[in-house]
């Protein structure tokens, strides 16, 4: 599906446990909604700060759980709406899991703290969208 949207762009299937690329080919690595659907968190982690050299930037962009005062409005539309959604609407079964992967993801505090172990430093995040959304950033040590 990606490859449409580019001819310009050489893609690589691969698996992100263990990437297809020599120890610090690269100087930024971002993963977009995608690890809070890994098993092997960690892992993946320490195998993107493999693949970037030192120095080299992370980012990584996640749901959270939102707080604050719209924290009861998001819980419904999330918890409820957006899995009735994902039952109903075409090419929507995707969607259906979204609420429990969430649930079970850590908490932006707990990620970056889980960044840093895996060899990062000046690790900080950023909620988005009202709370959100968790941009992290993150440097190669």
């Amino acid at each position: 599906m990606a490859a449409r949207k580019s001819s310009a762009v050489e893609w690589v299937q691969g698996d992100l446990c263990r990437l297809p690329f020599p120890d610090g080919t690269f100087q930024a690595v971002t993963i977009g909604f995608g690890l809070r659907n890994v098993s092997d968190r960690e892992g993946v982690l320490r195998e993107l700060r493999r693949v970037l050299a030192p120095g080299g930037r992370l980012g990584i962009l996640e749901i959270t759980r939102a707080r604050g005062p719209l924290a009861p409005f998001f819980r419904i539309w999330f918890d409820a709406l957006v899995p009735v959604a994902g039952r109903l609407l075409p090419g929507g079964s995707a969607y259906a899991y979204l609420p429990a992967s969430v649930r079970r993801f850590p908490t932006p505090r707990r990620l970056a703290a889980q960044i840093a172990h895996t060899g990062f430093v000046d690790v900080r995040y950023r909620l988005l969208a009202g709370g959100i959304m968790a941009l992290h950033v993150g440097v190669a040590a």
